[in-house]
């Protein structure tokens, strides 16, 4: 017998004690055995400390040993503790009925000590292997959820650096892409869209306007307004944001491009690089659009003052149904106490 095994407990339940005799003198030297003679006394026993395996027999005044397996097998706390039947129910049927409720193995009565150890030696050897590999599961899930986040920091430091640098050569800078950030997840979740589609919103809208950084300094940092060939030229940022985001399997990174290229869309087509309309346009966008214009007109810019927020909210509402989806403008009015939270909250 395995001396790694010399631990493991071993519950015997019968109402014969010489049948118990014989266990004991089979397994007493290599388990700690302990007995219960019917099966209420079997399930006070399991209740109080729970074996390794048991042997159990069937035929038992009161609960019987079909009754206590049936018992043990439907209560999760127990239900993978192995059975091992004891009887003289030697029947095809009696055997089926054991196996049915979970029963692993049958012993036959009279009882044969080497077949008996052998068994039992058997299954507590399984159930060993079993275990062992259940903690390595274990600890390999976890050791995949700390690399998987890890990855996922690391790509979220990519895309918030990427973020940044277009932030750099713009005159706006790195608190408007946290705040346009935040509002566009409180207006998602005002939308019903999930907490899961919400965050992954938050990720990828600092990169609304990635593409900036191939517009040439003197579009991009113009005190004034721009020409026609300047504004020909500043509306590319859009196309250039999705070539640099572009076919990319990561959710995070699609969504971001479908952002970078639509945000600018407008829902009476005026919009551009596609002059797609209404509904065409992809949520993300529509909802970008209202947040990243919000936090544009109430921060103050080298070009212009900051708009009060009563002037800002009136010039959404005006727009909605023109330049922004109707629906989220409501949502947005309806918000706004949130969203002023996180613009105190990210202010600088």
């Amino acid at each position: 017998m395995s001396d790694h095994l010399s631990q493991q407990t071993i519950l015997v339940v019968d109402d014969t004690e010489a049948n118990i005799d014989v266990l004991l003198e089979a397994l007493g030297d290599h388990y700690d055995v302990s007995v219960a003679m019917d099966g209420e006394g079997a399930i006070e026993s399991i209740a109080d400390e729970k074996p390794d395996l048991i042997l159990l027999d069937i035929m038992m005044p009161g609960m019987d040993g079909y009754e206590v397996c049936r018992r043990l097998k439907s209560e999760p706390a127990t239900a993978d503790i192995p059975i091992i039947f004891v009887t003289a129910m030697v029947e095809v049927k009696d055997e089926a009925k054991g196996f049915e409720l979970g029963a692993l193995d049958y012993i036959t009565k009279p009882i044969s000590i080497p077949i008996v150890q052998a068994r039992v030696n058997t299954h507590l050897t399984l159930q060993n292997a079993q275990r062992t590999l259940k903690n390595q599961n274990v600890i390999l899930e976890e050791k995949v959820r700390e690399r998987t986040k890890a990855l996922w920091q690391s790509r979220l430091s990519t895309i918030n650096c990427l973020g940044r640098a277009a932030e750099f050569r713009d005159p706006e800078t790195g608190s408007h892409i946290l705040r346009m950030s935040h509002y566009s997840q409180k207006l998602a979740l005002a939308a019903g869209k999930d907490q899961a589609w919400s965050e992954l919103l938050l990720n990828a809208a600092p990169m609304h306007d990635v593409g900036k950084v191939g517009v040439p300094d003197r579009i991009l940092l113009k005190p004034g307004k721009l020409d026609e060939e300047e504004w020909q030229i500043m509306q590319k940022h859009v196309s250039m944001g999705a070539e640099i985001l572009g076919n990319q399997s990561a959710p995070l990174l699609q969504l971001a491009c479908e952002i970078a290229v639509s945000h600018h869309e407008k829902w009476d087509g005026r919009g551009y690089p596609n002059g797609l309309q209404g509904e065409t346009i992809p949520v993300s966008g529509r909802i970008v659009a209202i947040a990243d214009v919000f936090d544009a007109l109430t921060s103050e810019r080298p070009y212009k003052k900051a708009w009060e927020i009563t002037r800002a909210m009136d010039l959404i509402q005006e727009e909605a149904g023109n330049h922004f989806d109707p629906d989220l403008a409501e949502l947005f009015v309806a918000i706004l106490p949130e969203i002023l939270t996180i613009r105190e909250k990210f202010q600088g």
